[in-house]
C-alpha cells in the first residue's frame, strides 16, 4: 500500500509516518496483494484537536474515516479501527454486490462476527412534494424542519438541489444537474 502523508500545521516527522504507516498495515490483509493501493492520510491541528483524516480509494469504492482526539496517536487508533470496522461491517454487501467482478480491490475471503454484519436496510420510503424555492428559503425549511438535509428544487440554479449541515455549523449544497 502506497501511503502518502501530509501535515496540515504540523510538521509530519519521522515517527508519526512510522505510526501511521505501522498501523495502516492492519488494513492490507483486506486488500488484494497485487494490486496498488494509495492512500491518503491528512493530519491537523486546530487548537489542541488533532484531527487525522484518512481515504483509501479502489477501483470501485472508497474508503474514508476521519477521527478527533487530543492525542494525534490515539486519534490515529481510531481512525484505523473505524476503517477496518468498516470494511468488515460491509463484506456481505461487498460480496454480493461485485461478486462477478475480477477487479475488486478487496479480498472478501475472512471471517466476520454476526454483530459485525451489517443489517441495515431500508425501512421507510417518502413521498414529498416540493415547490421551486431559493437557496435562503431552503435553509429556513430545513431549520423549521429540524434536519440536517434538505432536497429542494433550485430556483437559482434551475436543478434539484441537497442542502446539508456541515460539521462546522454552516450549510453545503450539492447540485443534481
Amino acid at each position: 500500500m502506497d501511503i502518502s502523508i501530509r501535515g496540515d500545521k504540523i510538521t509530519v516527522t519521522k515517527a508519526i509516518k512510522d505510526y501511521v504507516t505501522e498501523k495502516m498495515g492492519r488494513l492490507e490483509k483486506y486488500f488484494d496483494s497485487d494490486k496498488k493501493i494509495k492512500a491518503t492520510v491528512i493530519i491537523r491541528v486546530k487548537n489542541k484537536e488533532q484531527k487525522i483524516e484518512v481515504t483509501v480509494p479502489t477501483n470501485k469504492f472508497t474508503l474514508r474515516a476521519e477521527e478527533s482526539h487530543d492525542d494525534l496517536y490515539a486519534a490515529i487508533d481510531l481512525v484505523i479501527d473505524k476503517l477496518e470496522r468498516q470494511i468488515r461491517k460491509n463484506k456481505t454487501k461487498l460480496d454480493t454486490k461485485y461478486k462477478n467482478l475480477i477487479q475488486l480491490d478487496i479480498n472478501t475471503d475472512f471471517e466476520v462476527d454476526k454483530d459485525e454484519e451489517d443489517k441495515s436496510k431500508i425501512v421507510k420510503r417518502k413521498n414529498i412534494n416540493s415547490k421551486p424555492m431559493d437557496e435562503e428559503e431552503a435553509a429556513i425549511q430545513m431549520d423549521l424542519l429540524n434536519h440536517d438535509f434538505f432536497v429542494f428544487k433550485n430556483v437559482d440554479e434551475e436543478c434539484v438541489s441537497v442542502m446539508y449541515r456541515r460539521k462546522d455549523g454552516n450549510f453545503g449544497i450539492i447540485n443534481v444537474k
